[in-house]
């Protein structure tokens, strides 16, 4: 006992640093709620599947229509889901590559969780009622616009403020894309939302533009949300989460800053590809196309930096399924990534667009890439968060992985083969110069293949439950408690 005291009270070594206490509280939340929006969201989007293939489980219900459930499952799996990661693991990063608590106490970070998660649910509850805004990405009513903006606002000056007072004088790249991210996404959402309501206490608002200047506004945002927030803060993941689970450095510094720049300056400007065979001007649609195509580069020297990471410890793959999902999932980015230069050409999208294609390919980077990086992170977080040694269950995470992965194959591939069909039967014609099929012969064609996009998306489904299970039992089982010697006090060593 004499010893210890003595050890408490010695000074600490010449170069030791204290180790900062980090808000770990708010991140736990946001793991909590990620993982609960996205049982939500892959809920919500198997059912209407089943109501596509089945249009009876519509049950003649409003509230339950595909109409009204669809930007309940988008909002859901992109804002919800991936919102909460995106927001929990950027707090992580930050304070960690900063060595810094986060900027304006912890009331600032939980008026930011409980705020966007306020905002969430309202949401969801204004598409149901049908009182969101007439766009291909549903927005709710305007009060709610105005309620993020100032969440955003806040959230903004949380992160940002951090790195002003951070400990350490150089600014890891992850936080360069969560910067880019958080930034550019207030200039996406308010640009996108100016509208004049009809009143204070009325849901009713009107667009200032309209036309062919409305649909430009509207995939300038909806593209760059695309690029900024399901690219570029799923990024800022990938540069953090695969190297700490690799343990080793990123693969190459200097090729992650020529990554970020040119990926923040070329995105900006593919939106137009959306918009391909419409009443917008060539040339801006011939904009967006080479800007697209460009876009094929400095995606894949991300998706290279994030691959090569493993250099030297590609064993760690056979025992860290956590980073097996990262790794997979900068594989599925790889994909989408090659192949939505490839649908913005024009003679392409002349086939593809309308068609399920488009639905295959946005799903090959929402599931591929945006869920299995989240679930690479969040496998890594919660043994962190809660202290504890490991996973529950390895082998329930191996089975979680390769459940969702055959999920994504059977929901992308279903929808490839029929969005091709659709796209070669609403253009074939006969000798005598007239369309060979109507509209509704090639709704029957497809039948089979939403069928089979269910059945993916029940196995993704059913592997987002095992992972649940798996994690609740991480946190609570007597098996993965760490058991640490009890270190003097005064003397522990910083965790980062």
């Amino acid at each position: 006992m004499g010893d210890t005291v003595a050890n408490a009270l010695r000074p600490p070594p010449i170069g030791y640093r204290a180790a900062p206490i980090y808000n770990e509280a708010i991140v736990k939340k946001c793991v909590i709620a990620a993982m609960f929006w996205g049982v939500v969201a892959f809920l919500v989007g198997v059912y209407i599947a089943t109501e596509l293939a089945w249009p009876q489980f519509n049950l003649g219900l409003s509230y339950v229509n595909f109409g009204r459930l669809r930007p309940v499952h988008t909002s859901a799996a992109i804002f919800a889901f991936g919102g909460s990661a995106l927001i929990g693991t950027s707090f992580h990063v930050v304070q960690r590559t900063c060595r810094a608590r986060l900027f304006g106490g912890d009331a600032l970070a939980n008026f930011v969780f409980w705020g966007y998660q306020f905002f969430i649910v309202m949401a969801a509850l204004s598409y149901v009622m049908g009182f969101s805004q007439s766009k291909e990405y549903a927005e709710p009513e305007w009060h709610l616009d105005l309620w993020l903006t100032v969440v955003w606002v806040c959230y903004a000056i949380v992160f940002i403020g951090t790195l002003f007072k951070r400990q350490e004088e150089h600014i890891y790249v992850a936080n360069w894309f969560y910067v880019a991210f958080i930034l550019t996404i207030a200039v996406l959402h308010i640009g996108n939302n100016i509208n004049i309501p009809v009143s204070v206490f009325g849901a009713k608002s009107y667009e200032i533009a309209s036309g062919v200047q409305s649909a430009l506004i509207e995939w300038w945002y909806g593209h760059n949300a695309v690029g900024f927030f399901l690219t570029a803060g799923f990024l800022g993941m990938m540069y953090y989460f695969i190297p700490k689970a690799a343990n080793r450095p990123i693969y190459s510094y200097r090729l992650s800053v020529v990554h970020f720049w040119s990926l923040i300056f070329l995105y900006i400007w593919a939106g137009p590809h959306h918009l391909h065979w419409t009443a917008l001007p060539d040339w801006t649609q011939t904009l967006g196309m080479a800007f697209s195509i460009m876009l094929w580069m400095p995606s894949w020297g991300g998706m290279i930096n994030g691959i090569m990471t493993l250099s030297g410890a590609w064993d760690k793959l056979r025992t860290d399924p956590g980073l097996r999902f990262s790794v997979t999932a900068v594989g599925f980015y790889g994909m989408a990534t090659f192949e939505g230069p490839v649908m913005s050409i024009r003679d392409v999208n002349a086939l593809s667009h309308y068609t399920d294609w488009g639905i295959g390919h946005v799903h090959s980077g929402a599931l591929g890439w945006v869920a299995f990086i989240t679930f690479g992170a969040i496998y890594y977080l919660v043994p962190v968060l809660w202290k504890r040694s490991g996973l529950y269950s390895t082998r329930l995470a191996s089975w979680h992985y390769w459940i969702a992965t055959l999920g994504i194959v059977f929901y992308i591939t279903s929808m490839w083969v029929a969005g091709i069909m659709q796209g070669l039967m609403w253009r074939a014609y006969d000798a005598f110069g007239f369309l060979q099929y109507s509209f509704a012969e090639s709704v029957v064609a497809v039948h089979p293949y939403y069928v089979i996009r269910l059945t993916g998306g029940l196995l993704f489904l059913s592997g987002a439950l095992i992972m649940v299970y798996n994690l609740i039992q991480t946190v609570r089982s007597p098996s993965t408690a760490e058991h640490r010697p009890m270190a003097p006090v005064g003397l522990a060593l910083a965790a980062e």
